[in-house]
């Protein structure tokens, strides 16, 4: 038996930073669909919480997914049910794009405790802000 434990923390936004998720409330729905149904899908999300233009995820790949395919079925899937439920006023969707880094072990209650943290979070700093903050980190050019 093989035994593999990667991290990668995605990021994503909603299509033009739109806050459609604009409710704690909602937020909380569209955060444990997400986890559900990733889970169903076999698809181990350990955090998932944003604000309400966007979402963090922190998952443990398993060996045979790709960061492309997972983020495909979280983004695809989610908007999709969002969309079908009427959670929104408008036609929801995510941004194409995304951020996704890998997370050492020795990181993994940080990032977990900065994903739970977002309400408070950004009521300090803007999405915008904090996607420059994570390209700069990284190095992402």
């Amino acid at each position: 038996m093989s035994y593999i434990k990667i991290y990668i923390h995605f990021v994503f936004s909603t299509r033009n930073r739109i806050h459609y998720l604009n409710t704690s409330a909602l937020r909380i729905k569209v955060w444990k669909h997400i986890k559900e149904n990733a889970s169903e899908k076999g698809i181990y999300i350990d955090m998932v919480n944003g604000y309400s233009d966007h979402c963090h995820c922190l998952i443990s790949l398993s060996s045979g997914q790709s960061i492309e395919k997972v983020i495909q079925m979280v983004k695809g899937e989610s908007s999709f049910w969002i969309n079908k439920n009427q959670l929104t006023k408008e036609k929801f969707a995510w941004q194409d794009e995304y951020f996704a880094v890998s997370v050492s072990e020795s990181m993994i209650e940080a990032v977990r405790n900065y994903i739970k943290n977002q309400e408070t979070h950004h009521k300090k700093k803007t999405f915008a802000e904090e996607y420059k903050m994570f390209l700069d980190k990284f190095n992402f050019k």
